[in-house]
């Protein structure tokens, strides 16, 4: 069954791309091949400033930023400390879209 879903699965990207091609008569990279067929958007990572740093001004403001209580020691408005607590910040951060961006930032 599953050999079945998968070979109709080809079959109808393969057929797409075959549309594709014929209406702009530019073939695509495989690349371009692969992520149009599996419909997956190419992964980018994260940027610190305008995805990740609001995330936490939200969530642990004011002792992990300027002028908090433990900003010295973990401040949450530089990525290297992000980077180094990991998946740890995860105790406060519980919003699964947060999470899974968050990851995506820590991702090499």
């Amino acid at each position: 069954m599953r050999a079945a879903l998968l070979i109709l699965a080809l079959f109808l990207a393969f057929g797409f791309e075959a549309c594709q091609l014929a209406k702009s008569g530019t073939p695509r990279s495989s690349a371009q091949k692969f992520v149009s067929a599996a419909n997956i958007s190419p992964i980018r990572k994260p940027d610190f400033t305008t995805e990740i740093k609001p995330i936490f001004q939200a969530r642990c403001q004011p002792c992990h930023f300027p002028g908090g209580k433990v900003y010295d020691p973990m401040p949450f408005d530089k990525p290297e400390t992000i980077t180094r607590l990991g998946t740890k910040l995860f105790t406060r951060i519980k919003d699964e879209k947060e999470q899974r961006l968050i990851r995506a930032f820590l991702a090499p």
